[in-house]
């Protein structure tokens, strides 16, 4: 990747100074204020959900006539019910705790000494994302509450309603006294942009990459700044032979179809031989009837109903995050046969099981090293407000740092606080 003209790289480097002043006093913020900020950053929305709407609806006619997928368009509309959703859950971040000052451990040394380690914000959270403007909310939010600064870069698609929304959030922000800088976006500067502020080290602190695979592998190869890695979302739903058929078989239309588009539906649908033959008749004809295209290996195929259509699956399939109404049907062997699939295919996000043997399920969490393992429960309750932590700034699949939906506590990092009475180190 080339390096960004020296005027991008200015200008980058001028929004990401502005906001680490803007980090500074937000990390002196009181939760009061930090609070009253976001029920305005809420209420403004509401009073703007007009514009912002119009603002989405042109993003969306663009991106239809540049043929964006489906599922792009899916995540790409804002909605008055989704925008309604995101003020929800802002006002539900100012009903959370502050993490910021929690002490996370702390010990009296025999010298007296007194230690604490204690959370703090890491300062200046950079964003890079593509046709998701709720994410562009989520984010100023979560950063708002954890005392950060973030640098949103919201992708060309959503260039006009990410526009909309920034600057409702930056007028909420600063009338009730906090930096408008607080929150600040990059999509004017475009790919050189982004390329800027993946090399703005010692200015930005932190990089959340949020989108495709190419989006994310590109930044955590090219970045020069601390990246956590948000993977893609090849999830996987495995019907055991002690499943109850009826209820496995609305947890796999939950995953699947409730919103395909996202990181956390189902991509692959597993079943144990000793339950194919009862299960996958239902199962395939109520995901037919869904709109759901259906990719079956052999196994799968001999239980297809007459009328289902469906097409062989390849070796491709089970690596494929579909983010659509797509999935990829096997029949394995038990248990292990299921195991052994998700831990040569999955990408680390989401896994389910549908049992009543709890020895089985527990050897299920116990063996599949996902950010989340779910027991007769949807893939898409992996989500930061489903899991009660307001709204989530990404999911990670990496294990340093963070994994799973990452809400405040996740923003921050630690720093000791050491109190003495004059002790001096000796030896």
């Amino acid at each position: 990747m080339s390096a960004p003209t020296p005027e991008i790289a200015d200008a980058i480097a001028e929004t990401a100074r502005r906001a680490r002043v803007a980090a500074r006093e937000l990390a002196l913020a009181s939760r009061a204020a930090k609070d009253q900020a976001l029920l305005a950053m809420g209420e403004a929305l509401t009073s703007a959900a007009d514009a912002i709407v119009a603002a989405n609806t042109v993003d969306l006619a663009l991106g239809r006539d540049a043929g964006l997928a489906d599922g792009l368009l899916d995540r790409l509309a804002l909605t008055p019910e989704r925008i309604a959703g995101v003020v929800e859950a802002l006002r539900e971040l100012a009903t959370l705790a502050d993490p910021v000052g929690e002490v996370v451990r702390g010990s009296t040394l025999p010298n007296g000494l007194r230690l604490r380690q204690v959370r703090v914000p890491m300062g200046v959270v950079g964003m890079i994302y593509e046709a998701r403007p709720n994410v562009t909310v989520d984010a100023a939010g979560l950063g708002l509450k954890s005392g950060n600064a973030v640098i949103l870069r919201g992708g060309s698609a959503a260039e006009r309603t990410n526009r909309a929304i920034v600057a409702t959030l930056r007028e909420a922000i600063a009338s009730v006294g906090l930096p408008a800088d607080a929150v600040q976006t990059i999509d004017q500067h475009g790919r050189a942009g982004v390329r800027a502020l993946m090399r703005a080290r010692g200015l930005v602190d932190l990089l959340v990459p949020r989108g495709g695979a190419s989006l994310i592998q590109t930044v955590v190869r090219e970045a020069q700044v601390p990246v956590i890695e948000t993977g893609v979302g090849n999830c996987h739903v495995y019907v055991d032979g002690a499943a109850r058929l009826e209820q496995a078989v609305r947890i796999v239309l939950n995953s699947k179809t409730q919103r395909p588009s996202v990181c956390n539906a189902a991509e692959t649908l597993l079943v144990d031989r000793a339950v194919a033959a009862a299960f996958l008749p239902m199962a395939l004809g109520a995901l037919a009837e869904r709109g759901v295209r259906l990719h079956l290996d052999e196994r799968a195929a001999a239980h297809v109903p007459e009328t289902v259509s469906w097409t062989p699956a390849t070796a491709e399939d089970w690596d494929t995050e579909y983010l659509d109404l797509e999935i990829a049907v096997g029949v394995v062997d038990g248990l292990e046969g299921a195991i052994e699939h998700i831990q040569r295919h999955s990408s680390g996000h989401t896994e389910a099981i549908c049992t009543e043997d709890l020895a089985r399920a527990r050897q299920f969490t116990d063996r599949i090293d996902s950010a989340a393992v779910m027991v007769n429960a949807s893939t898409r309750f992996t989500d930061g407000g489903q899991f009660g932590l307001g709204a989530e700034i990404g999911i990670s699949t990496q294990k340093l740092h963070a994994r799973g939906p990452m809400g405040l506590a996740e923003l921050t990092s630690t720093k000791w606080l050491c109190l003495g009475d004059g002790q001096v180190r000796e030896g």
